[in-house]
């Protein structure tokens, strides 16, 4: 959810911005460090989301994980499964804490827009809650991006909190942000003008176990790489 200028609400997610709110956005996941995990990690319908991708995976794939946090439960669970992840996150105390927790994944301190993509290079990409603090153009130009970066009918989730706000003051845990996204079709819209076919979807509020946090409307889209049109 979002802050209005005189009333503060919360918000979910891990995030990833440009240079200068990058700094603010590091500062607040190193300050949330495992509370970030407590909070979230017990989501039924984040597990379900992982189920669901996981029934879609050769074995052994590989597998970009944007706003990887502590790697739980994402990293955690393909990883276990036998795929390769690769996992991303602007906070340096995540990524420390992710590289201990899930030592059969790779992770990578950076911010994911500063991060070299090959065309075709993953069979999946995990986006759980990782781009609300960029602004809505920026959010269009990582899911091309990463759309990109998936193997032909490669698969993408997208999970966000579906509100229509944009640049908006917010308080996230105690910690000031400034966050944008889109309505629910906005966001299917955001997913399908990236490339992508939404094949499934889920809606639900979700209370993360935080003092500070009340009930969030989510949203999980389950997608795969559209195929190019014919000629």
């Amino acid at each position: 959810m979002h802050r209005h200028p005189h009333r503060h609400r919360s918000i979910g997610g891990t995030v990833v911005t440009d240079e200068h709110q990058g700094r603010s956005a590091a500062a607040v996941f190193d300050r949330l460090g495992a509370a970030y995990e407590k909070a979230f990690s017990g989501s039924e319908a984040h597990r379900r989301s992982l189920d669901w991708l996981l029934t879609r995976l050769a074995p052994g794939s590989r597998v970009l994980d944007v706003g990887s946090g502590t790697g739980v439960p994402t990293a955690r669970t393909l990883a276990d499964a036998g795929h390769e992840v690769l996992g991303v996150d602007v906070s340096s105390v995540m990524v420390e804490l992710a590289a201990r927790q899930v030592p059969g994944a790779s992770f990578r301190c950076a911010d994911i827009r500063e991060v070299s993509l090959d065309d075709g290079s993953f069979d999946a990409v995990c986006v759980y809650f990782s781009l609300l603090q960029l602004d809505r153009p920026e959010q269009a130009d990582v899911m091309r991006r990463l759309v990109r970066a998936l193997t032909p009918a490669g698969h993408l989730v997208l999970a966000t909190v579906p509100v229509d706000v944009a640049g908006v003051d917010a308080v996230f845990m105690g910690q000031p942000v400034r966050v944008s996204s889109f309505s629910p079709p906005g966001c299917a819209a955001l997913a399908e003008d990236a490339g992508l076919e939404v094949l499934d979807r889920q809606e639900l509020l979700f209370t993360p176990a935080h003092p500070d946090a009340g009930p969030e409307p989510q949203l999980f889209l389950h997608c795969r790489r559209r195929p190019p049109a014919s000629a």
